[in-house]
């Protein structure tokens, strides 16, 4: 009687809250209509593209490692008091590594994308972290910002956490359950329906939108999200009911690394059929999953070839271009060394006839300075013949000169005389 009204009130509880679908997905049979986005989330990666499966999203694939993948809501969540449920697994090799997020902040899109708690920087809201921090196997802790610390920047943001739990969350084969619930009174992060951690000192303001972010290293995990449902949520306290009766649930903390959790061994054949129908989902999601991923080696491997063949062509192109140019270097050393006999055989011939003009510039010399000689003497005996032929006679000249003085003098003793016998006039 008393598990009767027990259900009852869990189911009337249940009843008041609604699913907000802008803000969920995995509520049907299958995660999305559409093979390459989610209807109200915006997907988006680095180093890859998430790929959208009929039952998950794979945010971060098993090849290649360094890769973020992100999956934010388009929607702000317009109630103050929600409850939200994230089912998602991590599997990968012994020592890989990585870091899943659930954020619910303002503007998450643009201020966070794809980022990590240790790359985000400033950021308003909350962010609950799973990655395996302290060497424990698992770590989920809740960090709180108002926008002004940078988170990227600060010297220890693991101490900024405001609660955790241990949880070993890697390769457990079966998906991990996160539910948190904010009330006016209270906030809880339970996993598996065993709580992690809670405090009523947490109050998140309405208009913030919800993102899921993740993040691997060189050695990678494959991160899984089945399902995000947000619900509106009435104050109901701070217990999470569990399906185990009125037993109280104990904080998980301390697990053993890597210990695979206990399934849960209900009688009757339809529990048997679910479980096999589970496995046999989960078996063909890993096939589909190393199918993807066999597919993405190919392809680097062929690309890897092509990017071969390109340099073996491109290097045979450059040899055969340095062949040709080394041909054509020959060729003009042929020609230069041709073109150096010729010019050696012609300074040997202007050699051999620079003697023999010697002598004829010597017999030229000699005829032309002989020349010279008789030229000159000749040329200074006619000229003095030629002057004292055509010279005058100086006695000649002499006696023309005493003529005409004696000319003069007769001439006036004549005038005299007769200037002397002329009549006289007297006034």
């Amino acid at each position: 009687m008393i598990r009767t009204l027990a259900s009852l009130a869990l189911l009337a509880v249940g009843s008041t809250a609604q699913i907000i679908e802008s803000s969920s997905f995995g509520t049907g049979q299958t995660i999305s209509p559409h093979r390459d986005s989610i209807p109200g989330w915006v997907i988006g990666g680095e180093g890859h593209e998430p790929s959208v499966l009929s039952d998950k999203l794979i945010l971060t694939p098993p090849y290649p490692g360094n890769t973020r993948g992100s999956a934010w809501a388009q929607s702000p969540v317009s109630q103050s008091e929600w409850s939200a449920e994230l089912q998602f697994r991590a599997s990968g090799p012994e020592r890989a590594g990585g870091i899943l997020q659930l954020w619910y902040t303002k503007e998450g899109q643009s201020s966070i994308g794809t980022s990590s708690i240790y790359t985000v920087g400033r950021f308003d809201g909350f962010a609950l972290v799973i990655d395996t921090h302290g060497g424990r196997g698992g770590s989920v802790r809740g960090f709180l910002n108002d926008g002004t610390i940078d988170y990227k920047s600060h010297n220890s943001p693991d101490n900024l956490a405001f609660g955790h739990c241990d949880y070993s969350y890697r390769n457990l084969g079966r998906p991990s359950i996160f539910k948190l619930k904010h009330t006016s009174s209270i906030f809880e992060v339970t996993i598996d329906d065993k709580l992690c951690f809670s405090t009523n000192k947490v109050t998140l303001p309405a208009g913030n939108t919800f993102g899921i972010t993740a993040a691997t290293p060189e050695n990678p995990d494959t991160f899984e999200v089945f399902k995000f449902i947000l619900e509106s949520a009435a104050s109901q306290g701070s217990t999470i009911p569990s399906n185990q009766g009125s037993t109280p649930q104990q904080p998980i903390v301390n697990e053993i690394p890597d210990q695979p959790a206990q399934p849960i061994i209900n009688s009757g054949a339809e529990v048997n059929m679910n479980g096999l129908a589970t496995q046999i989902t989960d078996l063909s999601g890993r096939i589909q999953l190393a199918s993807k991923a066999t597919n993405l080696i190919l392809q680097e491997i062929k690309n890897q070839a092509q990017k071969a063949d390109q340099r073996h062509a491109e290097l045979v192109q450059k040899s055969l271009t340095q062949e040709r140019q080394l041909a054509q270097f020959d060729a003009r050393l042929s020609r230069v060394e041709q073109a150096l006999q010729v010019v050696q055989s012609e300074l040997q011939s202007v050699a051999l006839q620079s003697k023999d003009y010697s002598g004829r510039f010597n017999q030229l010399h000699e005829t032309l300075r002989s020349s010279h000689l008789s030229l000159s003497e000749n040329l200074q005996g006619h000229l003095l013949s030629v002057i004292t032929a055509s010279s005058p006679r100086m006695g000649f000249f002499i006696f023309l000169l005493i003529a005409f003085q004696v000319v003069l003098v007769i001439s006036y003793v004549i005038y005299k005389r007769r200037r002397a016998n002329m009549p006289k006039k007297f006034l």
